[in-house]
């Protein structure tokens, strides 16, 4: 982390430097909250701002919110709390209106919109991941412009993103873009909430997310205004694991990406990471794991080492998964240090804990995989201080 605040102007920043780059939009930014309707005249500025990254020969795909937001206003349920049922019958009724919005401004600087709805699934299941990754690639071919949403229709509680910042960041480690930037109320990362905290000071830049900056974002997902800086970082730790530059910046300028360009003031998380191939990108984005392998301090140094992790190293595990799923690799204090795919269900696994590999065969009564998780399918944690 620095202390000096970003000077640098288009030439050197990430944004213009892209050739792929991803722009999420919140909803408070699309959706005006008084009339429910869409602030056309800022996403006619933004659009410019993604006309003229399509001239400097960069690709761009926008993941926005304002689906339900804007089926709230199609369907009368005004302000109030929405069950589940009701919030997918707005975003059902909300997101024919917003993609509307979205292809109208987009065709009048003759640029093709494409729907996609994506659910967890799509980024978890790798048949599904390669398929929706596959889609990107065309789209990007035939000269479109990818306007994404998570699909809140079908999606269940425990099958979701949940917020788009995630979303965002999923899609642009599954496209291999370059930035991402989260266009929302507030224009980075602060020391504290600023809207309670006047002594709090801002971030320019990130490059470890460490304890200290994970709890600058405070405990509730509302905190630091609509969006919620928790999901935030969440999102930057995908786009560090990736390899993809992360900023979050205030959406409020009627052309934010020119802005931004311009020297606009915003926190840029940057990796310090080589890039890793794709199905390691895949593997380090997973937002759902299956279980958890707790690991003695020899399998941590032989993990950092670049070893597979062995059965010899485990002591514990947690979880019902079966083999091929992603599981968390944590230290004996419970600190995640790799992630992979498990060679081994969970209860086969169980059964080989602490064993050398020779004794894998008696156990199991079948000579299996000498490895639990081989280190072509790890991919270990960004490293964290403090």
């Amino acid at each position: 982390m620095t202390n000096s605040a970003t000077t640098d102007h288009a030439a050197q920043s990430p944004v213009w430097t892209a050739h792929r780059l991803v722009l999420k939009i919140g909803s408070t930014l699309l959706v005006d909250q008084t009339t429910g309707l869409v602030r056309r005249v800022w996403l006619d500025g933004l659009v410019e701002d993604i006309s003229a990254a399509r001239r400097r020969g960069q690709e761009v795909a926008v993941v926005t919110s304002g689906a339900v937001a804007l089926g709230r206003r199609a369907l009368g349920l005004g302000k109030q709390r929405l069950k589940l049922g009701e919030k997918q019958a707005a975003a059902a009724a909300g997101q024919i209106a917003l993609v509307q919005a979205w292809q109208e401004s987009l065709t009048a600087h003759g640029i093709a919109a494409a729907q996609v709805l994506l659910t967890l699934d799509d980024s978890e299941n790798r048949r599904r991941y390669l398929n929706a990754r596959n889609t990107f690639e065309t789209l990007f071919r035939l000269g479109a412009v990818p306007v994404i949403n998570e699909n809140d229709t079908v999606a269940t509680e425990e099958l979701r993103f949940g917020d788009n910042d995630r979303l965002a960041a999923r899609v642009a480690e599954m496209i291999a873009a370059e930035a991402l930037v989260l266009f929302s109320d507030i224009d980075g990362l602060y020391t504290a909430d600023p809207h309670i905290d006047e002594t709090a000071v801002f971030v320019p830049e990130v490059r470890v997310l460490t304890s200290e900056i994970d709890a600058m974002a405070g405990t509730s997902a509302s905190s630091y205004g609509s969006g919620g800086m928790v999901t935030k970082l969440r999102a930057a730790r995908i786009c560090m694991n990736a390899s993809c530059r992360m900023a979050i910046a205030s959406g409020h300028p009627l052309r934010p990406v020119q802005a931004l360009n311009a020297g606009g003031r915003c926190t840029w998380f940057m990796p310090e990471t080589e890039r890793h191939p794709a199905r390691k990108r895949w593997i380090g984005g997973a937002l759902r794991a299956g279980g958890t392998l707790t690991v003695d301090d020899g399998a941590v140094i032989a993990l950092r080492n670049g070893s597979s992790l062995l059965p010899s190293g485990v002591v514990a595990l947690e979880g019902n998964f079966k083999a091929g799923e992603t599981v968390l690799v944590c230290n004996r204090a419970g600190v995640v240090v790799a992630r992979g795919l498990v060679a081994y269900a969970a209860h086969e696994a169980a059964r080989i804990l602490g064993r050398h590999t020779s004794e894998i065969a008696t156990v199991l009564g079948y000579r299996g995989r000498e490895e639990l998780i081989h280190r072509d399918d790890l991919v270990l944690a960004p490293a964290r201080e403090g």
